[in-house]
């Protein structure tokens, strides 16, 4: 399906992805929010998903909607970049926020179609355990790109990004502790191995991505106080 083409945003004002008239730094900050805020949806959507194993094909395409969703959005961004001489933030900071929350949703959705394509009948804890820590992450992160057009709230976003930090770490452990088990009680099923090993490691590097959009955040802030 065509999207429609972003206009230009100058400077003084702009247009917003839903078609009316923002001042220049909304435009960018609630492009960069609604990102987020569809990011937190994902996340919390395959929760569900790992939670309530039932009807997969259906939660995955809830999954999949999103991240077209988020695609359209920074898509969106680009292009007004392409079209804004003047910018809140640094440009790079902006092209970065988005592209790196667009691909903690792209693993998200990776994780759900591996589910559905490799035929698991049950998720294993650390699946589950994984699905928790990213709606986590994604909801910490979803609060601090909503505070980064105001720095007066630095000191609230490095806290964020230290507790995402926190549950990346927290998810590595998880990793490792899941490949070793999966070796130790499946030793003799290389097939259920490879498959879990792979959707585990999918969500785990959606953590790793959430860790990245901390740091951007962080460079953010420490740039613009």
């Amino acid at each position: 399906m065509n999207n429609p083409r972003v206009p230009a945003i100058r400077r003084g004002g702009g247009m917003g992805i839903k078609g009316w008239i923002i001042p220049q730094e909304r435009a960018f900050f609630d492009m960069l929010s609604e990102t987020a805020a569809v990011v937190a949806d994902g996340a919390a959507l395959l929760s569900d998903l790992l939670h309530d194993f039932r009807d997969v094909p259906e939660k995955r395409r809830r999954i999949k909607d999103a991240e077209h969703r988020a695609d359209y959005i920074v898509h969106s961004i680009h292009e007004a970049l392409n079209r804004t001489f003047i910018t809140p933030i640094d440009r790079e900071d902006i092209q970065g926020l988005a592209s790196t929350l667009d691909n903690v949703l792209d693993m998200i959705d990776a994780a759900a179609t591996r589910i559905l394509l490799y035929e698991i009948e049950q998720p294993v804890d650390a699946m589950v355990r994984l699905g928790d820590i990213i709606v986590q992450a994604t909801v910490e992160l979803r609060k601090a790109v909503g505070m980064i057009r105001n720095m007066k709230t630095a000191g609230e976003v490095e806290k964020i990004a230290l507790e995402v930090h926190r549950l990346e770490n927290a998810a590595d452990d998880i990793l490792n502790s899941a490949v070793a088990k999966l070796f130790h009680e499946h030793g003799n099923d290389p097939v259920y191995i490879i498959k879990y090993k792979d959707i585990i490691e999918r969500l785990e590097e959606s953590t790793d991505y959430c860790e990245d959009v901390a740091n951007i955040l962080s460079d953010i802030v420490a740039k613009n106080r």
